[in-house]
């Protein structure tokens, strides 16, 4: 894509807030839909009809939705995608299977990407681990995601911040059995994942420490699957993410 392709935030809270000037200091247009609630005498149709009106109207060819997850995640998705826009769509992603197989399809025989934003996945060293371990046969996997700020969101820890983690596994060692996961708030920060094989450490990343503009190169990473590169971060890679968390979620007490 010659032009920068400009952006439409749809959200009003607190990552909303975080991202615009983000993605506005990399020389991208960006405005935003703050309006985002299903009003009380709306229907699906009708909600889905007026966010592609203002989708469109706003001129973007990309949507980031900065809201919460839920139902209105998927209508969202369907409304940026007949407006003929591309969506980023903020981690986790709590659509079914049978959501996530018709919002894929719409994107594809429109020609529209859908990109989760997993931003630790373009990190270099993930990409080194994918490189030298994929696909983890025989090793054990493990990761604590831990913040000091209070859990603002209300969502569970094991879904908004073990996604990551999950998500780096999926990636980069599908095969490796998970060891262990934790994560929670009100805790001192730390952000680290590792593969073990034997009881040896064989490789781990401190996330906490990267200096490494994440969001900016997933950015770039989106934009470039507009132009017909692979992005592998779509909804179906979400949903086994989510299978992922489950399943660790089924072992017990997180």
């Amino acid at each position: 894509m010659a032009k920068r392709p400009a952006y439409v935030i749809l959200g009003r809270g607190r990552w909303a807030q975080k991202m615009r000037p983000i993605i506005s200091g990399e020389e991208r247009n960006v405005v935003s839909i703050e309006e985002t609630r299903q009003n009380p005498s709306e229907n699906e149709r009708e909600y889905v009809e007026r966010h592609a009106a203002a989708m469109k109207a706003s001129g973007a060819q990309i949507a980031w939705l900065c809201v919460l997850p839920g139902r209105h995640v998927s209508l969202m998705i369907q409304a940026a995608i007949d407006a003929g826009l591309h969506v980023v769509v903020e981690k986790p992603w709590y659509g079914s299977s049978e959501d996530t197989r018709r919002l894929q399809s719409l994107a594809r025989s429109n020609d529209r990407v859908i990109a989760v934003h997993f931003e630790y996945l373009v990190l270099d060293e993930v990409e080194r681990w994918r490189a030298d371990y994929y696909p983890g046969t025989a090793c054990s996997f493990g990761g604590r995601y831990l913040l000091s700020r209070p859990n603002h969101l209300g969502l569970p820890a094991i879904d908004n911040l073990g996604c990551h983690l999950l998500a780096i596994r999926e990636y980069a060692v599908p095969s490796a059995e998970v060891a262990e996961i934790r994560c929670g708030h009100n805790f001192p920060d730390e952000r680290l994942v590792w593969i073990d094989r034997n009881e040896h450490r064989l490789a781990s990343i401190d996330l906490f420490t990267s200096s490494e503009r994440i969001i900016q190169k997933f950015m770039k990473k989106v934009e470039a699957a507009l132009d017909g590169a692979a992005f592998p971060f779509d909804l179906e890679f979400a949903l086994r993410v989510a299978v992922a968390v489950n399943s660790y979620k089924n072992r017990g007490p997180v």
